[in-house]
């Protein structure tokens, strides 16, 4: 028997001694196996070798240095790109194979680098390392939809080096960014920018977004003219006593009580001395002969800090507005000085005197006005259409932007990226600045967005591993660095 020196390759068969391994090896039956195997170690013949003696390898079960098996280190490192750390440590330890969270981080730094693909559509965009401060960029064959390589930063000069280290690129996918324009034009001259579907109508929608923002004062509609609501007959004012309540029963006890001592010849100072109540108090219940009389005086007549606001709640209810928040805080503007309790017991008793009155239609938001435009629309739902009829028809400007975002969606759907040109030439026409603002921008990429716009390609894989790579950062929670997180990105698939 021989084995092969690892420095030099020479076949050596003299044995210069041997010993016992101990491997650890995938569980069985839920127990710990280790293998105990015995090795020789031979010398090497070759006198300019360095290794005077090197130790027999067991193919597809030893290696160098380690401690498991071959299988068990394959499966652990398999694991490790799967769950990372200390989720991968968790799993490890219910298949009864205990291996620690930092050794499974290591054994990710430990694998080789894949080998460098050049693809022929390359996808290009950023990620945050940490959000707001440090940004990378990502390179993906659009093809295979695998990730290329992870660059540290997101300069120009990062990504035209590594374009110029791997000619072959025929495609690149993109989004408007200027550096990663000006970077493949440096690194790749010859390449066709394609600019991202989704970007371009993620931009038509802000755009959108702020016309109707200029415009929000439009969006209501309308209140018609209604009759205000300020003959209410209330049942619970009304000029008849309280006949329950703590004050009530106190008022009453406390009348019969002094009657019934002043019938038994007690003066009123010796019934406000046993009963523990003031002279006046006293003299107030004994000149009156039923306790009612005290009683309507203090809940009938009174006025309320909320009459004076009471014909604007009147009218707004009258509106449909029935909701007592709404109209606390519109009062509140207005000057009134109370507390919320008092307007919602009030709307309370207008919705019992009028229990018929209809909801008010909800007020169409910026948002929504926003969505209902750039939406498909076979998938308004019948009232949401409604509205946006309504809206368009009252803010003409509103109308004119509906129109040229179909036309754009059209272009999009139906990849007619060669009538772009003729679709800003109308957008510069009309009195839109937002959007004829997005259209200019559009003129200063315009080969990439009409590439964009015809061809198949999107940046649609580079999104997808922006997503992953955010979810491996959430798995290395504090000890996610760049190159650990490169070696996962790359290895994981």
């Amino acid at each position: 028997n021989e084995a092969g020196c690892p420095s030099c390759g020479t076949a050596s068969t003299r044995v210069h001694s041997s010993y016992v391994r101990r491997l650890d090896d995938s569980a069985a039956g839920g127990r710990r196996v280790v293998i105990e195997l015995r090795v020789r170690r031979f010398r090497c013949h070759e006198r300019a070798c360095p290794r005077a003696t090197f130790v027999e390898q067991a193919a597809g079960l030893t290696f160098r240095h380690g401690r498991r098996s071959q299988g068990l280190q394959t499966a652990l490192q398999q694991l490790a790109l799967a769950l990372a750390g200390r989720a991968g440590s968790r799993l490890a330890e219910t298949f009864a194979v205990p291996v620690s969270r930092s050794t499974l981080l290591r054994l990710i730094r430990a694998l080789p680098d894949p080998a460098p693909a050049v693809p022929r559509v390359l996808g290009i965009d950023e990620f945050a390392l940490r959000k707001g401060h440090v940004y990378a960029t990502i390179l993906v064959d659009i093809e295979t939809r695998r990730a290329v390589d992870l660059l540290p930063d997101r300069t120009v000069e990062t990504v035209r080096s590594w374009l110029a280290d791997h000619p072959g690129v025929k495609v690149v996918c993109r989004d408007r960014s200027a550096s990663y324009a000006e970077a493949v034009r440096l690194g790749a001259p010859d390449a066709i920018h394609v600019a991202d579907r989704f970007h371009l109508w993620q931009n038509l929608a802000d755009a959108v977004e702020k016309t109707v923002l200029q415009h929000r004062a439009l969006l209501p509609e309308p209140a018609p003219a209604a009759e205000p609501v300020s003959a209410v007959a209330l049942a619970s004012i009304s000029s008849e006593p309280r006949r329950t309540g703590r004050l009530s029963d106190r008022v009453r006890e406390q009348h019969a009580a002094v009657h019934g001592l002043m019938e038994d010849g007690f003066s009123l100072r010796a019934i406000g001395r046993r009963l523990g109540l003031a002279r006046n108090t006293v003299r107030r219940l004994a000149g009156a002969k039923d306790p009612d009389e005290l009683l309507v005086g203090r809940w009938t007549g009174r006025g309320s800090i909320l009459d004076p606001y009471k014909p604007y709640i009147h009218q707004r209810f009258a509106e449909g507005h029935t909701i007592a928040r709404r109209l606390f805080e519109e009062i509140r503007q207005r000057g009134y000085p109370g507390q919320e309790q008092i307007v919602r017991v009030y709307v309370r008793r207008l919705r019992e005197a009028f229990p018929n009155q209809a909801p008010p239609r909800r007020k169409p938001s910026v948002r929504d006005v926003t969505s209902w435009i750039t939406r498909r629309p076979d998938r308004l739902r019948d009232e949401d259409a409604q509205q946006l009829k309504e809206v368009l028809a009252r803010v003409p400007v509103l109308a004119t932007t509906a129109e040229h975002v179909r036309a754009f969606a059209e272009l999009m759907n139906d990849r007619r990226g060669r009538e772009l040109k003729d679709w800003i030439t109308r957008v510069q026409q009309d009195q839109v600045p937002v959007l004829r603002s997005f259209a200019n921008g559009l003129l200063q990429d315009l080969d990439a967005v009409v590439a964009g716009l015809t061809l198949s390609y999107s940046s649609g894989a580079v999104e997808g591993h922006n997503n992953k790579i955010k979810m491996i950062k959430r798995q290395m929670f504090g000890r996610a660095g760049f190159d650990l997180l490169r070696k996962r990105v790359l290895l994981a698939a």
